[in-house]
Protein backbone atom coordinates (compact mmCIF):
# COMPACT_ATOMS: atom_id res chain seq x y z
CA UNK A 1 0.00 0.00 0.00
CA UNK A 2 1.41 3.33 -1.05
CA UNK A 3 0.89 6.10 1.44
CA UNK A 4 2.30 9.38 2.45
CA UNK A 5 1.91 11.43 5.59
CA UNK A 6 1.30 15.11 6.06
CA UNK A 7 1.07 17.25 9.15
CA UNK A 8 -1.47 20.03 9.50
CA UNK A 9 -1.94 22.12 12.59
CA UNK A 10 0.16 19.67 14.59
CA UNK A 11 -1.92 16.63 13.56
CA UNK A 12 -0.54 13.88 11.33
CA UNK A 13 -2.63 12.51 8.44
CA UNK A 14 -2.10 9.63 6.04
CA UNK A 15 -2.77 10.03 2.33
CA UNK A 16 -3.56 6.91 0.32
CA UNK A 17 -4.60 6.52 -3.32
CA UNK A 18 -8.38 6.58 -3.82
CA UNK A 19 -8.60 2.98 -5.07
CA UNK A 20 -6.78 1.76 -1.96
CA UNK A 21 -9.02 3.89 0.27
CA UNK A 22 -12.13 2.39 -1.38
CA UNK A 23 -10.72 -1.11 -0.84
CA UNK A 24 -10.17 -0.30 2.83
CA UNK A 25 -13.82 0.78 3.13
CA UNK A 26 -14.96 -2.48 1.52
CA UNK A 27 -12.74 -4.47 3.88
CA UNK A 28 -14.16 -2.62 6.89
CA UNK A 29 -17.71 -3.41 5.74
CA UNK A 30 -16.80 -7.08 5.22
CA UNK A 31 -15.28 -7.30 8.71
CA UNK A 32 -18.43 -5.74 10.20
CA UNK A 33 -20.55 -8.34 8.37
CA UNK A 34 -18.33 -11.15 9.66
CA UNK A 35 -18.61 -9.78 13.20
CA UNK A 36 -22.42 -9.57 12.92
CA UNK A 37 -22.55 -13.13 11.56
CA UNK A 38 -20.42 -14.47 14.41
CA UNK A 39 -22.55 -12.68 17.00
CA UNK A 40 -25.73 -14.12 15.47
CA UNK A 41 -24.21 -17.61 15.61
CA UNK A 42 -23.49 -17.14 19.33
CA UNK A 43 -27.19 -16.62 19.98
CA UNK A 44 -28.02 -19.64 17.82
CA UNK A 45 -30.53 -17.56 15.87
CA UNK A 46 -31.82 -18.88 12.62
CA UNK A 47 -30.84 -16.80 9.65
CA UNK A 48 -32.90 -16.51 6.50
CA UNK A 49 -31.73 -16.14 2.92
CA UNK A 50 -31.81 -12.66 1.43
CA UNK A 51 -34.59 -13.68 -0.96
CA UNK A 52 -36.90 -14.38 1.98
CA UNK A 53 -36.28 -10.98 3.51
CA UNK A 54 -36.48 -9.23 0.12
CA UNK A 55 -39.91 -10.73 -0.53
CA UNK A 56 -41.23 -9.25 2.71
CA UNK A 57 -39.48 -5.88 2.59
CA UNK A 58 -38.96 -5.02 -1.06
CA UNK A 59 -41.94 -6.84 -2.53
CA UNK A 60 -44.19 -6.25 0.51
CA UNK A 61 -45.39 -9.87 0.49
CA UNK A 62 -47.26 -11.29 3.47
CA UNK A 63 -44.68 -12.67 5.94
CA UNK A 64 -46.82 -15.69 6.83
CA UNK A 65 -46.95 -16.71 3.19
CA UNK A 66 -43.21 -16.10 2.71
CA UNK A 67 -42.21 -18.10 5.80
CA UNK A 68 -44.72 -20.85 4.98
CA UNK A 69 -43.31 -21.26 1.48
CA UNK A 70 -39.75 -21.09 2.82
CA UNK A 71 -40.62 -23.94 5.20
CA UNK A 72 -42.02 -25.90 2.25
CA UNK A 73 -45.59 -26.02 3.54
CA UNK A 74 -48.78 -25.70 1.55
CA UNK A 75 -51.62 -23.61 2.92
CA UNK A 76 -53.49 -26.80 3.74
CA UNK A 77 -50.54 -28.29 5.65
CA UNK A 78 -50.06 -25.14 7.72
CA UNK A 79 -53.79 -24.79 8.37
CA UNK A 80 -53.96 -28.43 9.53
CA UNK A 81 -51.00 -27.99 11.89
CA UNK A 82 -52.48 -24.79 13.32
CA UNK A 83 -55.99 -26.20 13.54
CA UNK A 84 -57.75 -23.70 11.30
CA UNK A 85 -59.51 -23.84 7.95
CA UNK A 86 -57.39 -23.29 4.84
CA UNK A 87 -59.82 -20.57 3.72
CA UNK A 88 -59.16 -18.64 6.94
CA UNK A 89 -55.40 -18.91 6.38
CA UNK A 90 -55.90 -17.64 2.82
CA UNK A 91 -57.77 -14.62 4.15
CA UNK A 92 -54.97 -13.90 6.62
CA UNK A 93 -52.28 -14.24 3.94
CA UNK A 94 -54.16 -11.98 1.53
CA UNK A 95 -54.87 -9.38 4.21
CA UNK A 96 -58.64 -9.74 4.12
CA UNK A 97 -58.57 -10.77 7.78
CA UNK A 98 -56.04 -9.88 10.45
CA UNK A 99 -56.25 -13.19 12.31
CA UNK A 100 -56.72 -13.54 16.03
CA UNK A 101 -53.72 -13.31 18.33
CA UNK A 102 -54.27 -16.95 19.29
CA UNK A 103 -54.17 -18.00 15.62
CA UNK A 104 -51.15 -15.82 14.81
CA UNK A 105 -49.26 -17.24 17.80
CA UNK A 106 -50.05 -20.77 16.63
CA UNK A 107 -48.93 -19.95 13.07
CA UNK A 108 -45.67 -18.46 14.37
CA UNK A 109 -45.04 -21.50 16.54
CA UNK A 110 -45.61 -23.94 13.66
CA UNK A 111 -43.35 -21.86 11.39
CA UNK A 112 -40.67 -21.71 14.10
CA UNK A 113 -40.54 -17.93 14.23
CA UNK A 114 -41.41 -15.20 16.71
CA UNK A 115 -44.86 -13.62 16.64
CA UNK A 116 -43.12 -10.30 15.95
CA UNK A 117 -41.88 -11.71 12.65
CA UNK A 118 -45.40 -11.96 11.24
CA UNK A 119 -47.24 -9.00 12.74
Amino acid sequence: MKMETITREGQEFVLVPMNEYEQLLEDIEMLADIKDYREAKLFDEETFPGEVIDRMILKDENPIRVYREYRGLTQQQLADKVGIQRAYLTEIETGRKAGSIKTLKAIAQVLGIDLDDIV
